[in-house]
């Protein structure tokens, strides 16, 4: 198994393959967890290596709350990834953050309702720092290659994770706005969470497909007219994160790298050697 893969690239809706890579290489694994949504294509992008995998596997035919998050965070941490760049399509919240408009969130609100988000259990007791969720290093690699591809970029908001897979009521729309939120998906807390205590940074580049429905000109959010805009935006996010990776740190130095370091509570001696076992790409060198 290769393990020399420094980024990894999620691609949401509309964003199933990366035709950019060279070198391609299609890698299949299972985890402890299950089996990712698919296999993860290695390849060379801008001389890094990098592994890319579709979320909603071939043909879009995984929905959100089916996704199995642990095994796809698991599987890039076994292939050696330190960073994680994850697209996802969102509908606006806001006005001023417009279809088409990419937004770096900073913040989530949690509205799912019992997916698995966590790697622990089973003997092992650990619990991350949670309170700044996004990479504020990726954040800026992120928002910064939006701005050079031309895109129209916010660089904060907070995007609340709904279970979907039915877009919001208008009751929930406007409650939302009234809380101050920014913009609503459905797949992408889990994906920080996990990623954090697999100590990988994580950034979601989110990519506004339309107003949710609490817009009064668009009060009836559809597949048609998300799925025009997905395509214009999958353009857009190629392009991101073909720059994104250039600027990518070759060494992390954030917190994120060192996320359970003060994070595991369970006392070696006490931790069952099978889920020793099953988390050693996570937890082993705490071992």
């Amino acid at each position: 198994m290769t393990n020399d893969i420094e980024i990894g690239i999620i691609g949401g809706s509309g964003l199933y393959d990366l035709e950019e890579l060279t070198d391609r290489e299609e890698i299949s694994l299972t985890t402890p967890f299950g089996d990712p949504s698919g296999p993860f294509m290695v390849g060379t992008l801008r001389g890094r290596r990098v592994a890319f995998l579709a979320r909603h596997g071939a043909g879009h035919r995984i929905l959100p709350s089916e996704l199995n998050f642990r095994a796809n965070i698991y599987g890039m941490k076994t292939l050696g990834v330190g960073s994680i760049l994850s697209a996802s399509a969102v509908g606006s919240l806001r006005e001023d953050y417009r279809p088409l408009d990419i937004v770096i969130p900073d913040q989530f609100l949690d509205r799912t309702r019992g997916r698995i988000s966590t790697f622990f259990g089973r003997g092992l007791v650990a619990h991350v720092a949670f309170a700044h969720p996004i990479c504020g290093v990726l954040a800026k690699v992120a928002a910064d290659s939006a701005a050079t591809v031309g895109a129209t970029v916010h660089r904060a908001g907070t995007y609340v994770c709904m279970e979907g897979p039915q877009f919001s009521t208008l009751a929930e729309s406007k409650l939302y706005r009234s809380w101050g939120m920014d913009i609503i998906g459905m797949t992408n807390l889990q994906e920080a969470k996990l990623a954090r205590e697999a100590e990988i940074c994580y950034v979601t580049i989110a990519l506004v497909t339309d107003y949710d429905c609490w817009h009064p000109d668009h009060d009836a959010v559809t597949v048609d007219a998300i799925v025009a805009n997905l395509m214009q935006n999958a353009r857009t996010a190629r392009q991101i994160i073909v720059e994104a990776v250039e600027r990518v740190p070759a060494e992390r130095t954030c917190a994120c790298a060192k996320a359970l370091e003060s994070a595991i509570i369970t006392r070696k001696e006490f931790v069952p050697d099978q889920t020793k076992r099953d988390l050693a790409p996570i937890v082993g060198k705490y071992m």
